[in-house]
């Protein structure tokens, strides 16, 4: 049976395999409270401290130096993991020279902690330190970005990411629960970062790097593992512009999870996956009972560029009475029913950078206009004191349907909530949530969510340096 390609634009007429379940007019799931956050009446723990501050980090083999980075804490791709329910209080103190804050990218949050420097809260000045306190209402995979309106480019392509795991309370049983955080980095010959704030990246595909690593380290990564191990990978793409498309070579994986939302369990079509900046994947998959090389995963960028490789060592694993791989059990606090016939529908449209010139690849053809706005969302670019593109009351639900009229795909990402992608012609829906959708040059996209969270929201881009020069827009739930 072919599964569905998460991210992929649907074709018109098409249906998921819970169409005929469900109907077209409602998507009923199951039952349970939005995403509200309830103040605790405990007293809060003590904030642990996470320090924003520059480091040194090995990204080309000797004899070149190590390259001057940023980092959060003692690790280059720190991993948060607490258990759902459990709330995360943290001192971010940024030790950087520039304002900072962190978005928790996919966390259903509260609005005052969603982390949007200019928007959600003041930027943490050099020398200053925020408390971020929030439970998240779901289990899953999640990313944390540096997000400041106009500035946001360059604090992540220095290296500020991380992850944050929310465990579920009866996690699948696996031997190893791995994280594998994506980044690239912009060097030069001698493995120096190059300058940021180029206009021309901004304009055309964003800030490539020139070198890959994964959880900080050079490519490919090797994970060992006993014969015969059930492993869970959590693959996530902090990338400031690149997306790629990802191989399992040798590897039967099963995906879990997309944008840190279960699923029912899928392989990928063709053994590969879409990977755009901010996307997650949770994926399940045994390795084979004997030692040695199991596979590998790879990025489909030239010929071929292996992130990690699986090898097996060691004692077996006993294989007898274990389960089939199987789905997590979906998140309970999702928005129980999307009632589309009583939707607010809003046409948004993408306009601005530069088109490539398809006759010279590789050619960046020159940007003449305003560097600050270089993006637009119906004909303005996202600024700190816009007001919102539209207001809507509390559990009502909002359709968008997103043309993207400029010359590159277009990768944007929902605060505060999760969305359905839906089919053209609000006949289907994919079968699985989401928060982070590609659109390519030239298509639309309807996504629909319920707004059930109150605050001002944004939905921007995941490219950094397009989010920085005015693609994003913003709306209200009150």
């Amino acid at each position: 049976m072919r599964k569905p390609d998460p991210m992929a634009q649907p074709e018109p007429g098409s249906f998921s395999r819970r169409d005929l379940l469900a109907g077209s007019a409602a998507l009923a799931l199951l039952p349970g409270a939005a995403a509200a956050q309830a103040p605790s009446k405990a007293a809060p723990p003590e904030p642990k401290a996470l320090r924003a501050a520059p480091a040194k980090l090995r990204l080309k083999p000797e004899p070149a130096p190590e390259t001057e980075v940023w980092r959060l804490g003692e690790d280059a791709a720190p991993v948060l993991r607490i258990k759902l329910g459990e709330p995360l209080r943290l001192r971010v103190e940024n030790g950087t020279d520039r304002p900072l804050s962190l978005h928790w990218h996919g966390v259903r949050n509260r609005n005052a902690m969603d982390g949007v420097g200019g928007v959600t809260q003041e930027p943490i000045k050099p020398g200053d330190s925020f408390i971020y306190e929030f439970t998240p209402p779901d289990a899953g995979t999640f990313l944390i970005r540096p997000l400041v309106v106009g500035g946001s480019s360059e604090p992540s392509g220095r290296g500020i990411a991380g992850m944050l795991i929310v465990e579920e309370p009866f996690p699948p049983a696996v031997e190893q629960d791995l994280a594998l955080l994506l980044q690239d980095w912009r060097l030069d010959e001698a493995g120096a970062l190059q300058p940021f704030g180029q206009v021309a990246f901004a304009a055309a595909a964003g800030r490539l790097g020139s070198v890959v690593t994964l959880n900080g380290r050079p490519i490919p990564l090797n994970l060992e593992a006993r014969p015969g191990s059930r492993l869970r990978l959590r693959l996530a793409n902090a990338c400031n512009a690149r997306s790629l498309r990802i191989r399992f070579d040798g590897l039967k994986a099963y995906v879990a999870a997309v944008d840190g939302q279960p699923t029912d369990t899928f392989e990928p079509l063709k053994a590969t996956l879409p990977l755009a900046p901010g996307t997650r994947y949770d994926l399940l998959l045994d390795l084979p009972a004997q030692a040695g090389s199991a596979g590998a995963i790879t990025a489909l960028i030239g010929q071929g560029l292996p992130l990690a490789t699986l090898t097996t060592s060691g004692e077996p694993m006993a294989q007898a009475g274990r389960a089939a791989i199987g789905s997590i059990p979906e998140n309970k606090r999702l928005p129980s029913e999307i009632r589309l016939q009583s939707a607010l529908r809003r046409d948004l449209v993408l306009t601005g950078g530069v088109r490539p010139d398809k006759t010279k690849p590789g050619a960046e053809t020159p940007y003449s206009g305003d560097p600050a706005k270089v993006w637009q969302v119906n004909g303005a670019s996202g600024a700190a004191g816009a007001p919102p593109l539209f207001s809507v009351k509390r559990g009502g639900v909002v359709v968008l349907a997103i043309r993207n009229d400029t010359g590159f795909i277009q990768s944007l990402h929902l605060h505060g909530h999760v969305f359905r992608l839906l089919h053209q012609l609000d006949d289907g829906w994919e079968p699985y949530w989401l928060d982070t959708v590609q659109i390519p040059e030239g298509r639309s996209a309807q996504i629909a969510f319920v707004a059930d969270n109150p605050g001002r929201w944004l939905l921007g881009a995941t490219v950094l340096e397009r989010f920085d020069t005015g693609l994003w827009t913003s709306f209200e739930v009150s």
